[in-house]
C-alpha cells in the first residue's frame, strides 16, 4: 500500500493553458503528489484499463484520484465517467470533475455516473491555488473511496499507531 503522498493524481484535461494553471496550482498548494496528464478521454481510459502502452504499471501506476475535465477530445468526461462504472478495478477512484461548466444538467449527471466531486475551474490563480490546497487537505489526506485498496486512510494509520503505542 502506498502513502497519500505517494498517491498518483491522473489529470484529464486537453487544454494546455488549464493544464499549466493546474500544475502551478499544485506546486503553489505544495502539492507534491505524482501526476499524470492525459489530453482526452480515449487515452485516459487506455490509461486506466493498462492497455497499449500504459501497460506497464510500474511507469504508469493506477491513479488514487482523477481530475476529469467533461469537455475533452474523442471521449468526454460523461463517456470516462460511464466508462469507470463498468469496470469494479476503477471504483476506488475518486473524480473530482474539473471544468468551467456551470450547467446543473452537467452537475447531476456528473454525480449521477459516479463522479466524487463537481468543481467550476476558477478564474483567478489565487483561487485555483486554494482549490487545490482544498484537493490536497480533503482529498488527498482526509478521504478514500470504499474498498480503495492502495490507501491507508487516516484511521487505519491512527488506529496502527495507538495498537503499536505510537502516537
Amino acid at each position: 500500500m502506498i502513502s497519500q503522498e505517494n498517491a498518483v493524481i491522473l489529470i484529464a484535461e486537453d487544454r494546455p493553458d488549464d493544464v499549466l494553471l493546474i500544475r502551478k496550482a499544485l506546486a503553489a498548494a505544495k502539492v507534491t503528489n505524482p501526476f499524470v496528464v492525459l489530453p482526452d478521454g480515449e487515452q485516459t481510459m487506455a490509461y486506466l484499463d493498462g492497455v497499449g502502452q500504459y501497460a506497464d504499471r510500474k511507469m504508469f501506476p493506477m491513479p488514487n484520484i482523477m481530475l476529469l475535465d467533461l469537455k475533452m477530445p474523442k471521449m468526454d468526461g460523461f463517456e470516462v465517467l460511464r466508462a469507470m462504472k463498468t469496470r469494479p478495478h476503477l471504483q476506488h477512484i475518486r473524480v473530482i470533475v474539473l471544468t468551467s461548466s456551470e450547467d446543473i444538467f452537467d452537475v447531476n449527471k456528473a454525480y449521477e455516473l459516479g463522479a466524487s466531486s463537481f468543481l467550476v475551474k476558477p478564474l483567478e490563480f489565487e483561487n485555483f491555488a486554494g482549490l487545490m490546497r482544498t484537493l490536497n487537505h480533503f482529498w488527498l489526506k482526509r478521504n478514500a473511496m470504499p474498498g480503495d485498496p492502495t490507501i491507508h486512510s487516516l484511521s487505519e494509520t491512527s488506529s496502527s499507531q495507538k495498537a503499536t503505542g505510537q502516537n
